[in-house]
């Protein structure tokens, strides 16, 4: 993975198959702290303690079209080579939330990416899970609630393309 918003697109992944119909991605710089945190929560199945316990292995997967699943371990790796962690809560019935803090200065820590992509991406493929990405990288806080976009949008398509150009470009300011 060559940068954050990837490993965005990867986990949320796991959220959908995990039957989430709402995902809150929060993306924070802490310069006082020299933090990047990452977390993104989900209202999906959530995970039984067993599973919890196995999730960081690359060789254990719920999906049953392939036998490992290295997005987590992936995002564990990131966060450790950029003096971070990571951190899995879940409970089933309840959702899952992961954390993954990075040394915002640290020279390995991956760049944020393409939010704007990312989240166009997100949203074309699953238009009927609602996602909330708030961040302050990089200035100012901004938010994206797509509830709210779909209430104001109407008849209109949250998919149109004209709307997730909208998206995109607001990210990438």
């Amino acid at each position: 993975m060559k940068d954050i918003s990837l490993h965005i697109l990867d986990i949320v992944e796991n959220s959908t198959q995990a039957g989430a119909t709402l995902i809150e991605i929060n993306l924070f710089e802490d310069t006082a702290h020299d933090l990047l945190t990452l977390s993104i929560r989900d209202n999906g199945k959530g995970m039984a303690k067993s599973l919890l316990k196995k999730a960081r292995d690359p060789f254990t997967t719920t999906r049953t079209t392939r036998r490992v699943g290295m997005g987590i371990s992936l995002l564990e790796q990131a966060a450790r080579e950029a003096h971070g962690n990571l951190k899995i809560t879940s409970k089933p019935g309840a959702g899952t939330e992961i954390t993954a803090a990075f040394r915002l200065s640290h020279i390995d820590r991956k760049p944020i990416g393409d939010l704007g992509s990312t989240m166009a991406t997100l949203i074309m493929g699953n238009p009927r899970v609602d996602f909330i990405l708030r961040t302050n990288t990089g200035g100012e806080p901004a938010e994206i609630n797509t509830r709210e976009i779909k209430a104001e949008l109407e008849e209109v398509s949250i998919t149109n393309p004209l709307i997730l150009n909208h998206i995109r470009e607001f990210f990438n300011q």
